[in-house]
């Protein structure tokens, strides 16, 4: 997944794209690339995942900052924030990530107000829950321009229903939960479980648990 978070970051700020798609029409047009380096890297819920996306993203050059809700330092974020301060995260961020878990406190959570609080040149990506985001608040913010766009890769609803407006809206792009996929995953989840099944046989404590009082 930090991958495909950094090649979401490529994406929005080399003119890759662009160029592709002038090559079907045989047209030679020069674009500028946006640096990465010396912007600041918004990671909203810095678990595992946003520690291994800050670690990478360090060494691009990009700052990062985030929250957790555990005050615990992450190595590579120059300021780390309890989710009660994520306005400050907002106003200080070019790209704005989403690694929140779904739970009834970040549902619905990325509405008009939050949103509000964004520079009105930065991305948000979610590559987390689609519930986290208020669909038709983001529509807005992006259409207004009080935001640049937005990099989704997941939805209320999967597959994106063909009438959604997100499919037609400037500045967002679809993405299909391509996020967490790796060539080998069933491989890796059959490690864990025989991992965790011999931990669970010797009576040692297990792996990769689930806090069910946190909701995930």
């Amino acid at each position: 997944m930090p991958e495909n978070i950094l090649a979401a970051l490529f994406h929005l700020t080399k003119p890759y794209t662009e160029a592709v798609l002038a090559q079907r029409e045989r047209k030679w047009l020069r674009r500028i690339g946006v640096p990465l380096a010396g912007k600041t890297l918004g990671i909203l819920g810095i678990g595992a995942i946003g520690a291994e996306l800050a670690r990478k993203a360090a060494a691009l050059e990009l700052r990062v900052i985030g929250t957790r809700r555990r005050p615990e330092p992450v190595p590579h974020v120059e300021k780390l924030l309890p989710p009660e301060r994520t306005a400050e995260v907002l106003a200080e961020s070019d790209f704005v990530v989403l690694l929140l878990p779904l739970t009834p406190a970040t549902e619905n959570s990325v509405n008009a107000e939050f949103l509000s609080h964004m520079k009105p040149e930065a991305w948000l990506l979610n590559f987390a829950r689609g519930a986290l985001v208020v669909d038709a608040d983001l529509i807005a913010a992006v259409q207004a321009r009080r935001i640049a766009g937005a990099v989704l890769d997941v939805f209320r609803q999967e597959p994106l229903p063909p009438e959604h407006p997100f499919w037609s809206t400037e500045n967002i792009l679809v993405l299909p939960h391509i996020g967490g996929l790796h060539p080998t995953r069933n491989a890796i989840v059959a490690e864990l479980f025989v991992e965790n099944l011999g931990r669970f046989l010797d009576g040692r404590p297990l792996t990769a648990v689930v806090d069910r009082s946190a909701g995930y």
